[in-house]
């Protein structure tokens, strides 16, 4: 879940900021996308079942920019156009980003049902114990 959160929130970056031609670091912003790596999930279960199972999740290795080269356009009275009067805007393609956030929204959905489900048969368990 905490993966397809930061995967979310990079992508509502991206949408925010896709006619940015200015940043604190110096021209346009710079596309960033979330990088998935397998990761073994600490659960006070894993101790109970030792070696029979090791469950496996989900986490953000690492946070890429993109490197490419900027968008021009011909814009000769933008504030930021240069010599030639092109601006420099960031690679962003918003509608590809809203299906991505689509598909890290469904990602978030379908680990809350898997949650709920898990703890709906946890409680059944204790009500058949009583």
């Amino acid at each position: 879940m905490a993966a397809q959160r930061a995967r979310a929130e990079l992508l509502v970056e991206n949408l925010a900021n896709a006619e940015t031609t200015r940043t604190a670091e110096g021209g346009p912003y710079r596309r960033k996308d979330a990088v998935f790596q397998s990761a073994v999930v600490e659960s006070p279960f894993a101790t109970v079942l030792g070696s029979l199972a090791e469950p496996e999740g989900v986490s953000v290795a690492e946070v890429v920019t993109d490197q490419r080269d900027p968008e021009k356009r011909y814009m000769p009275g933008h504030p930021d156009a240069d010599q030639d009067g092109y601006v420099a805007f960031p690679r962003i393609n918003p509608a590809e980003d809203m299906v991505d956030l689509l598909g890290a929204s469904r990602g978030y959905e379908a680990n809350v049902a898997a949650i709920a489900a898990v703890k709906d048969m946890i409680m059944r368990s204790i009500d058949l114990l009583r």
